[in-house]
């Protein structure tokens, strides 16, 4: 069988993860959420720590304001609103927050 090939949106993902994972109880990598049959998208990874969220985005490339607004509407939809989010592009390796 021929081994599963991740794209580089993946393996930024898997990069993050190895990165904050130790100040974290659990993470939850690409969780969909759905409103009824509908898709309302992916949070690339959810990391909870004690009663805490932490919402985390990841781009190839610097798009920051479009990981803003799918974070807020997800924080929005999930009613989050103690949340952190936060923003990885994977090209430069730069995490912020927003």
């Amino acid at each position: 069988m021929k081994p599963l090939k991740l794209s580089k949106h993946d393996l930024y993902v898997l990069e993050l993860s190895d990165k904050i994972r130790d100040n974290y109880d659990s993470l939850s990598l690409n969780v969909p959420v759905k409103h009824s049959k509908r898709s309302l998208g992916e949070i690339d990874i959810v990391a909870k720590k004690g009663n805490r969220f932490d919402l985390y985005e990841v781009k190839c490339s610097y798009r920051i304001l479009k990981a803003k607004k799918q974070l807020s509407r997800i924080k929005k939809y999930l009613k989050l609103k103690n949340a952190r989010s936060f923003f990885y592009c994977g090209n430069s390796k730069a995490l912020v927050t927003v």
